[in-house]
């Protein structure tokens, strides 16, 4: 009975920790590590300016391994728990755009790819990646000062204002549309998780819906001869057999690897595609790769541990002790599942090409240094969750969260 006593009190401590969503993260990692080695071996090898097949796998294993100790750490934080981000939200806010602001107007910004996206202060890094933690936090910390007057129109336009500052700011200041997309996306699915009245948001959506098809009409019929680079993109998705010199190259190779693949794929390494036809297939084409060599079983299931790490999320948002640590929990799985979802449809060829990664497993050090902080904050969030025993039973294996009683309870 002694013993009982001591594991209640230890569970109501809230020495709880998600070891379930700590393991699905790390197995994607290693999973994209072997699918990166695959994808990248023959480009790094046959690279004049590489010669190394290593190089993409080691560089990308460093930032891996640093990522995993920083969420960690993040994670095991007493003193200054995921509360502590009450504080620093609106600074978070103001530094991420000054850190865009500077790679658009200071010499410290770098160009790859025909892109500026980068700042260098000691390390390189993409500051756009710190703009959707920005807009997590800042959402949560606005939609906690606003509290009951959330379902007002003037809340709503409030908090859509300061998504949307950061979303101009990733595009114009960073030239990176896609992180735009994202950050509005983020901004926006939380304030309707946040909203008493859904009712105005389905409206809304409609009307996306159908002003995205009166545009994409338009820019099929009207633009059909642009030179403008965002257009073409549009139409290269709607006509990339058309348009394969100019964009739809890779989009029809893509194709070609995942239709080649059948149910169980070529086998691991075996992947023609990736030898120099699709270009920099460690990237954002990682899925296509994935495809090739292990079929479309391998595909599900990719996608079945990426919709177990968002059921984890979704589990630390529901059980969280307060508002603040459901908003954050829920900003990560907002941020987790639109990148996932926007890389899988453009790589299928739903929509246009976004430049946006696949988490955890696509090449790219800042990508996953921030992805894994943002790990960090729901695992501490996590972490305060209190457990007890469920009353008249007795023994751990009867132990829950005491915020489901307190649903329970009403």
């Amino acid at each position: 009975m002694a013993k009982g006593k001591r594991s209640r009190s230890a569970r109501e401590r809230g020495d709880f920790y998600d070891y379930s969503l700590l393991a699905v993260v790390i197995i994607l990692i290693c999973f994209g590590l072997v699918m990166l080695y695959s994808a990248s071996a023959y480009e790094a090898a046959t690279s004049s300016a590489i010669k190394d097949d290593m190089f993409y796998f080691r560089r990308q294993a460093e930032f891996d391994v640093a990522a995993i100790v920083l969420a960690v750490f993040l994670s095991n934080l007493r003193n200054a728990d995921y509360h502590f981000a009450i504080r620093i939200a609106p600074a978070v806010y103001v530094i991420s755009f000054v850190l865009m602001a500077m790679v658009k107007y200071s010499p410290l910004g770098r160009s790859a790819g025909g892109a500026r996206r980068w700042l260098y202060l000691g390390v390189q890094f993409q500051p756009s990646e710190i703009a959707k933690i920005a807009v997590i936090l800042s959402t949560s910390y606005l939609i906690l000062r606003i509290g009951k007057n959330m379902g007002t129109v003037k809340a709503f336009f409030v908090l859509i204002f300061f998504g949307a500052v950061q979303a101009v700011g990733a595009f114009y200041l960073t030239d990176n549309l896609s992180t735009g997309i994202i950050i509005m996306g983020i901004c926006f699915f939380m304030v309707f998780l946040a909203s008493p009245n859904t009712r105005r948001y389905l409206v809304l959506f409609a009307a996306i819906g159908v002003t995205i098809a009166v545009s994409l009409f338009a820019i099929n019929r009207i633009f059909s001869s642009s030179s403008n680079f965002r257009m073409r993109r549009i139409l290269v998705w709607l006509h990339p057999e058309k348009y394969l010199a100019s964009g739809g190259y890779q989009v029809m190779q893509g194709l070609y690897a995942i239709g080649s693949g059948g149910l169980f794929g070529k086998g691991l390494g075996n992947s023609t595609q990736k030898l120099s036809t699709i270009p920099e297939a460690q990237n954002d084409m990682i899925f296509s790769i994935i495809c090739e060599e292990l079929g479309l079983f391998g595909a599900i299931i990719v996608l079945l541990l990426f919709a177990y790490l968002l059921y984890r999320l979704f589990f630390i948002a529901q059980n969280a002790p307060d508002l603040y640590g459901t908003l954050i929990a829920s900003g990560v799985f907002v941020h987790i599942a639109l990148q996932v979802i926007l890389n899988i449809c453009v790589v299928l060829n739903l929509i246009p090409t976004t430049g946006v990664t696949l988490p955890f497993v696509s090449y790219g050090g800042t990508s996953v240094i921030f992805l894994m902080i943002e790990i960090g904050m729901a695992l501490n969030v996590a972490r305060q969750i209190r457990f007890e025993d469920e009353p008249g039973k007795e023994g751990a294996g009867n132990e829950y969260p005491i915020s489901e009683r307190n649903s329970e309870r009403g």
